[in-house]
Protein backbone atom coordinates (compact mmCIF):
# COMPACT_ATOMS: atom_id res chain seq x y z
CA UNK A 1 0.00 0.00 0.00
CA UNK A 2 1.30 3.21 -0.56
CA UNK A 3 2.33 4.97 2.39
CA UNK A 4 1.15 8.47 1.17
CA UNK A 5 -1.74 7.49 0.61
CA UNK A 6 -2.18 5.43 3.88
CA UNK A 7 -1.60 8.44 6.13
CA UNK A 8 -4.55 10.80 4.39
CA UNK A 9 -7.50 11.26 5.80
CA UNK A 10 -10.49 8.98 4.68
CA UNK A 11 -12.81 11.41 5.91
CA UNK A 12 -12.33 14.80 7.49
CA UNK A 13 -14.71 16.88 9.40
CA UNK A 14 -14.00 20.32 9.72
CA UNK A 15 -15.88 23.19 12.01
CA UNK A 16 -19.27 21.09 11.18
CA UNK A 17 -22.65 22.80 12.70
CA UNK A 18 -25.92 21.53 13.14
CA UNK A 19 -28.96 23.58 14.04
CA UNK A 20 -32.60 22.38 15.16
CA UNK A 21 -36.00 24.59 14.78
CA UNK A 22 -37.46 24.26 18.01
CA UNK A 23 -40.84 26.04 19.29
CA UNK A 24 -38.67 27.80 22.20
CA UNK A 25 -36.00 28.55 19.66
CA UNK A 26 -33.10 27.59 17.48
CA UNK A 27 -30.76 24.59 19.18
CA UNK A 28 -27.44 24.47 17.95
CA UNK A 29 -26.79 20.33 18.96
CA UNK A 30 -23.63 20.56 17.00
CA UNK A 31 -21.25 23.45 17.49
CA UNK A 32 -18.08 23.42 15.46
CA UNK A 33 -17.14 19.82 15.19
CA UNK A 34 -13.80 18.69 13.73
CA UNK A 35 -12.43 14.94 13.71
CA UNK A 36 -10.51 12.58 10.62
CA UNK A 37 -10.80 8.73 10.27
CA UNK A 38 -7.99 7.36 8.73
CA UNK A 39 -7.60 4.73 6.52
CA UNK A 40 -7.70 1.27 8.50
CA UNK A 41 -8.14 2.77 11.64
CA UNK A 42 -11.33 3.20 14.14
CA UNK A 43 -12.68 6.65 15.11
CA UNK A 44 -14.71 6.29 18.69
CA UNK A 45 -17.03 9.32 19.06
CA UNK A 46 -17.52 9.25 23.11
CA UNK A 47 -20.54 11.20 24.97
CA UNK A 48 -23.75 11.45 26.93
CA UNK A 49 -27.10 11.18 25.59
CA UNK A 50 -27.68 14.70 23.99
CA UNK A 51 -23.92 15.84 23.11
CA UNK A 52 -24.68 15.49 19.17
CA UNK A 53 -22.30 12.62 18.30
CA UNK A 54 -25.34 10.88 16.49
CA UNK A 55 -26.58 14.27 14.48
CA UNK A 56 -23.19 15.06 13.74
CA UNK A 57 -22.73 11.40 11.69
CA UNK A 58 -26.42 12.09 10.30
CA UNK A 59 -25.31 15.13 9.07
CA UNK A 60 -22.28 14.10 6.92
CA UNK A 61 -24.34 10.76 5.63
CA UNK A 62 -27.52 12.78 5.36
CA UNK A 63 -29.75 11.56 6.83
CA UNK A 64 -30.52 14.21 9.02
CA UNK A 65 -34.47 14.95 9.06
CA UNK A 66 -34.46 18.41 7.61
CA UNK A 67 -36.38 20.50 8.72
CA UNK A 68 -36.34 20.49 11.48
CA UNK A 69 -32.35 20.01 11.02
CA UNK A 70 -30.31 21.84 9.70
CA UNK A 71 -26.66 22.04 8.59
CA UNK A 72 -25.27 25.33 9.13
CA UNK A 73 -21.55 25.14 8.59
CA UNK A 74 -18.80 22.91 7.80
CA UNK A 75 -17.25 20.86 5.81
CA UNK A 76 -16.83 16.57 5.80
CA UNK A 77 -14.54 15.68 2.81
CA UNK A 78 -14.10 12.12 1.51
CA UNK A 79 -12.00 11.48 -1.78
CA UNK A 80 -12.36 14.71 -2.60
CA UNK A 81 -16.09 15.28 -2.29
CA UNK A 82 -17.74 17.87 0.79
CA UNK A 83 -20.35 15.61 1.24
CA UNK A 84 -22.57 18.50 2.95
CA UNK A 85 -22.77 19.65 -0.69
CA UNK A 86 -23.61 17.12 -2.80
CA UNK A 87 -26.99 16.56 -4.33
CA UNK A 88 -29.85 14.01 -2.72
CA UNK A 89 -28.64 11.40 -6.05
CA UNK A 90 -24.82 12.33 -5.78
CA UNK A 91 -25.40 11.42 -2.11
CA UNK A 92 -26.97 7.93 -2.98
CA UNK A 93 -24.32 7.28 -5.25
CA UNK A 94 -21.60 7.72 -1.90
CA UNK A 95 -23.62 6.68 1.04
CA UNK A 96 -25.10 3.24 0.80
CA UNK A 97 -21.72 1.28 -1.12
CA UNK A 98 -18.45 3.63 -0.34
CA UNK A 99 -20.01 4.51 3.39
CA UNK A 100 -22.24 2.27 4.83
CA UNK A 101 -24.22 2.37 8.02
CA UNK A 102 -25.02 0.52 10.73
CA UNK A 103 -27.86 1.55 13.40
CA UNK A 104 -29.02 0.59 16.80
CA UNK A 105 -32.20 -0.91 16.66
CA UNK A 106 -31.75 -3.41 13.57
CA UNK A 107 -35.56 -4.49 13.83
CA UNK A 108 -36.70 -0.77 12.70
CA UNK A 109 -34.08 -0.26 10.36
CA UNK A 110 -34.75 -3.53 8.26
CA UNK A 111 -37.73 -3.94 6.31
CA UNK A 112 -40.41 -6.22 7.71
CA UNK A 113 -42.52 -7.01 4.41
CA UNK A 114 -39.27 -8.34 2.96
CA UNK A 115 -36.84 -11.41 3.25
CA UNK A 116 -33.55 -10.31 4.24
CA UNK A 117 -31.84 -11.91 1.28
CA UNK A 118 -34.23 -9.67 -0.54
CA UNK A 119 -32.94 -6.52 1.03
CA UNK A 120 -29.23 -7.46 1.16
CA UNK A 121 -29.03 -8.72 -2.87
CA UNK A 122 -31.17 -5.21 -3.53
CA UNK A 123 -27.82 -3.59 -2.97
CA UNK A 124 -26.05 -5.77 -5.60
CA UNK A 125 -29.02 -5.32 -8.26
CA UNK A 126 -29.46 -0.99 -7.43
CA UNK A 127 -25.66 -0.48 -7.29
CA UNK A 128 -23.72 -3.26 -9.55
CA UNK A 129 -26.45 -4.22 -11.68
CA UNK A 130 -26.27 -7.57 -10.54
CA UNK A 131 -28.71 -10.60 -12.02
CA UNK A 132 -31.74 -11.26 -9.04
CA UNK A 133 -29.44 -14.85 -9.52
CA UNK A 134 -26.62 -13.67 -8.83
CA UNK A 135 -27.54 -11.22 -6.05
CA UNK A 136 -29.45 -13.86 -4.15
CA UNK A 137 -26.47 -15.96 -4.12
CA UNK A 138 -23.85 -13.13 -2.87
CA UNK A 139 -26.63 -12.05 -0.15
CA UNK A 140 -26.08 -16.00 1.12
CA UNK A 141 -22.38 -15.26 0.93
CA UNK A 142 -22.89 -12.04 3.03
CA UNK A 143 -25.02 -13.67 5.92
CA UNK A 144 -22.66 -17.07 5.72
CA UNK A 145 -19.49 -14.40 6.52
CA UNK A 146 -20.89 -12.89 9.10
CA UNK A 147 -21.49 -15.70 10.80
CA UNK A 148 -25.25 -16.07 9.97
CA UNK A 149 -25.86 -20.68 10.38
CA UNK A 150 -27.28 -21.66 7.54
CA UNK A 151 -27.31 -18.43 5.39
CA UNK A 152 -28.73 -20.45 2.38
CA UNK A 153 -31.65 -21.15 3.88
CA UNK A 154 -32.11 -18.12 5.89
CA UNK A 155 -31.94 -15.80 2.80
CA UNK A 156 -35.73 -16.60 2.53
CA UNK A 157 -35.97 -15.40 6.28
CA UNK A 158 -37.90 -12.13 7.29
CA UNK A 159 -36.19 -9.87 10.09
CA UNK A 160 -38.58 -11.08 12.66
CA UNK A 161 -37.48 -14.32 12.64
CA UNK A 162 -34.07 -13.71 13.60
CA UNK A 163 -32.62 -13.26 17.47
CA UNK A 164 -31.76 -9.45 18.26
CA UNK A 165 -28.03 -10.48 17.62
CA UNK A 166 -28.68 -12.28 14.28
CA UNK A 167 -30.52 -9.14 13.45
CA UNK A 168 -27.47 -7.00 13.91
CA UNK A 169 -25.48 -9.21 12.04
CA UNK A 170 -28.14 -8.91 8.87
CA UNK A 171 -27.49 -5.45 9.49
CA UNK A 172 -23.94 -5.89 9.09
CA UNK A 173 -23.93 -8.36 6.41
CA UNK A 174 -25.64 -5.44 4.64
CA UNK A 175 -23.30 -2.46 5.42
CA UNK A 176 -20.15 -4.63 4.25
CA UNK A 177 -21.85 -5.79 1.34
CA UNK A 178 -20.37 -3.58 -1.15
CA UNK A 179 -16.80 -3.15 0.37
CA UNK A 180 -17.36 0.11 1.47
CA UNK A 181 -14.37 2.48 2.56
CA UNK A 182 -16.03 3.65 5.66
CA UNK A 183 -18.39 1.99 7.66
CA UNK A 184 -20.20 4.19 10.96
CA UNK A 185 -21.84 2.20 13.23
CA UNK A 186 -24.05 3.84 15.61
CA UNK A 187 -24.35 2.17 18.92
CA UNK A 188 -24.47 -1.18 17.17
CA UNK A 189 -24.28 -2.72 20.69
CA UNK A 190 -26.12 -1.24 22.85
CA UNK A 191 -29.16 -3.76 22.98
CA UNK A 192 -27.31 -6.59 22.84
CA UNK A 193 -26.15 -9.15 25.80
CA UNK A 194 -22.47 -9.16 26.16
CA UNK A 195 -21.88 -12.27 24.96
CA UNK A 196 -23.19 -11.08 21.42
CA UNK A 197 -21.84 -7.75 21.95
CA UNK A 198 -17.98 -9.15 21.87
CA UNK A 199 -19.47 -11.23 19.19
CA UNK A 200 -20.44 -8.05 17.07
CA UNK A 201 -17.38 -5.88 17.98
CA UNK A 202 -15.12 -9.23 16.70
CA UNK A 203 -16.84 -9.40 13.66
CA UNK A 204 -16.13 -5.37 12.88
CA UNK A 205 -12.83 -5.41 14.00
CA UNK A 206 -12.78 -8.73 11.15
CA UNK A 207 -14.05 -7.40 8.39
CA UNK A 208 -12.09 -4.31 8.96
CA UNK A 209 -8.85 -6.06 8.83
CA UNK A 210 -9.88 -7.73 5.67
CA UNK A 211 -10.79 -4.57 3.66
CA UNK A 212 -8.24 -1.71 6.08
CA UNK A 213 -11.81 0.08 5.70
CA UNK A 214 -12.36 2.90 8.60
CA UNK A 215 -14.64 2.63 10.86
CA UNK A 216 -16.81 5.30 13.02
CA UNK A 217 -18.11 4.02 15.96
CA UNK A 218 -20.70 6.44 17.88
CA UNK A 219 -21.11 5.18 21.82
CA UNK A 220 -21.58 5.97 24.88
CA UNK A 221 -19.84 2.90 26.27
CA UNK A 222 -16.54 4.12 27.46
CA UNK A 223 -15.75 0.16 27.74
CA UNK A 224 -16.51 -0.49 24.05
CA UNK A 225 -14.50 2.43 22.99
CA UNK A 226 -11.54 1.46 24.75
CA UNK A 227 -11.94 -1.87 23.62
CA UNK A 228 -11.68 -1.39 19.82
CA UNK A 229 -10.88 2.48 18.96
CA UNK A 230 -7.55 3.52 17.77
CA UNK A 231 -8.90 7.35 18.30
CA UNK A 232 -11.34 8.62 20.44
CA UNK A 233 -13.70 12.12 20.19
CA UNK A 234 -15.68 12.99 23.61
CA UNK A 235 -18.10 15.03 22.63
CA UNK A 236 -20.15 17.01 25.41
CA UNK A 237 -23.00 19.85 24.29
CA UNK A 238 -22.50 19.57 20.46
CA UNK A 239 -18.88 20.60 20.88
CA UNK A 240 -15.23 18.72 20.96
CA UNK A 241 -13.78 18.94 24.50
CA UNK A 242 -10.93 16.14 24.02
CA UNK A 243 -9.88 14.13 21.13
CA UNK A 244 -6.41 12.17 20.48
CA UNK A 245 -5.32 8.37 20.25
CA UNK A 246 -7.19 6.44 22.72
CA UNK A 247 -4.54 5.20 24.53
CA UNK A 248 -3.15 8.63 25.47
CA UNK A 249 -6.83 9.42 25.85
CA UNK A 250 -8.02 6.94 28.63
CA UNK A 251 -4.43 6.21 30.01
CA UNK A 252 -4.24 10.39 31.26
CA UNK A 253 -7.10 12.05 30.27
CA UNK A 254 -6.95 16.06 30.94
CA UNK A 255 -10.63 17.24 30.68
CA UNK A 256 -12.33 17.34 33.76
CA UNK A 257 -15.63 15.10 31.67
CA UNK A 258 -13.09 12.56 30.54
CA UNK A 259 -11.64 11.76 33.95
CA UNK A 260 -15.18 11.44 35.43
CA UNK A 261 -16.25 8.96 32.63
CA UNK A 262 -13.48 7.14 33.77
CA UNK A 263 -13.62 7.02 37.19
CA UNK A 264 -16.97 6.24 36.50
CA UNK A 265 -16.37 2.58 34.88
CA UNK A 266 -16.51 -0.41 37.28
CA UNK A 267 -12.77 -2.06 37.48
CA UNK A 268 -11.86 -4.91 39.12
CA UNK A 269 -10.47 -2.68 42.34
CA UNK A 270 -13.58 -1.53 42.40
CA UNK A 271 -15.67 -4.24 43.00
CA UNK A 272 -18.67 -4.05 45.81
CA UNK A 273 -17.42 -0.31 45.87
CA UNK A 274 -20.05 2.86 44.70
CA UNK A 275 -18.92 4.50 41.79
CA UNK A 276 -18.14 8.17 41.71
CA UNK A 277 -20.72 9.72 39.45
CA UNK A 278 -20.71 13.36 37.42
CA UNK A 279 -23.29 15.41 39.70
CA UNK A 280 -25.95 17.25 37.39
CA UNK A 281 -27.05 16.20 34.19
CA UNK A 282 -26.47 17.77 30.62
CA UNK A 283 -27.37 21.10 29.80
CA UNK A 284 -30.23 21.98 27.99
CA UNK A 285 -29.04 22.88 24.42
CA UNK A 286 -31.58 25.64 24.60
CA UNK A 287 -30.38 27.28 27.58
CA UNK A 288 -26.54 27.13 27.96
CA UNK A 289 -24.22 27.92 31.49
CA UNK A 290 -22.26 31.21 30.80
CA UNK A 291 -18.70 30.04 29.75
CA UNK A 292 -17.65 26.46 29.49
CA UNK A 293 -20.87 24.07 29.51
CA UNK A 294 -19.35 21.67 31.75
CA UNK A 295 -18.65 24.17 34.68
CA UNK A 296 -21.74 23.22 37.00
CA UNK A 297 -20.96 19.68 36.59
CA UNK A 298 -16.93 19.95 37.01
CA UNK A 299 -14.96 19.93 40.49
CA UNK A 300 -11.97 22.56 39.18
CA UNK A 301 -14.59 25.66 37.71
CA UNK A 302 -12.90 28.74 38.69
CA UNK A 303 -13.74 32.53 37.51
CA UNK A 304 -12.68 32.20 34.11
CA UNK A 305 -14.72 29.32 33.34
CA UNK A 306 -18.06 31.39 34.05
CA UNK A 307 -17.16 34.22 31.47
CA UNK A 308 -15.22 32.14 28.39
CA UNK A 309 -15.79 29.18 26.82
CA UNK A 310 -12.60 27.14 26.37
CA UNK A 311 -11.36 26.50 23.02
CA UNK A 312 -10.16 23.51 21.65
CA UNK A 313 -6.23 23.51 21.74
CA UNK A 314 -3.45 21.38 21.66
CA UNK A 315 -2.39 19.35 24.98
CA UNK A 316 1.22 19.89 26.09
CA UNK A 317 1.01 16.07 27.25
CA UNK A 318 0.31 14.19 24.11
CA UNK A 319 -0.18 14.52 20.25
CA UNK A 320 -4.20 15.48 20.97
CA UNK A 321 -6.25 18.20 21.87
CA UNK A 322 -8.83 19.20 25.00
CA UNK A 323 -11.50 21.89 25.00
CA UNK A 324 -10.23 23.33 28.88
CA UNK A 325 -9.32 26.58 30.95
CA UNK A 326 -7.26 24.05 32.96
CA UNK A 327 -5.04 23.17 30.02
CA UNK A 328 -3.65 26.81 29.47
CA UNK A 329 -0.32 26.80 31.40
CA UNK A 330 -0.41 30.33 32.61
CA UNK A 331 -3.54 29.08 34.70
CA UNK A 332 -2.22 29.34 38.25
CA UNK A 333 -1.63 26.22 39.90
CA UNK A 334 -4.01 26.71 42.39
CA UNK A 335 -6.56 25.83 39.40
CA UNK A 336 -5.26 23.05 38.40
CA UNK A 337 -6.90 19.79 37.90
CA UNK A 338 -3.92 17.60 39.58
Amino acid sequence: MDVHKEAEPLLDVRDLGVEFSTRAGRLRAVDGVSWTLRRGRTLAILGESGSGKSVSTQAITGILDSPPGEVTGGQALFDGMDLLRLTARERRGVVGSRISLVFQDALSALNPVHTVGRQIAELYRVHRGTSRKDAMRQAADMLDRVGIPGARARVHDYPHQFSGGMRQRVMIAMALALGPEVLIADEPTTALDVTVQAQILELLAESQADTDMGVVLITHDLGVAAEIADDLVVMYAGRVVESGPTADVLGDPQHPYTQGLLESVPTAETRGQELPAIPGTPPDLLRLPSGCPFRPRCPHAHDRCTTERPELVPVPAGPRFGACHLLDPQLSPEGAAR
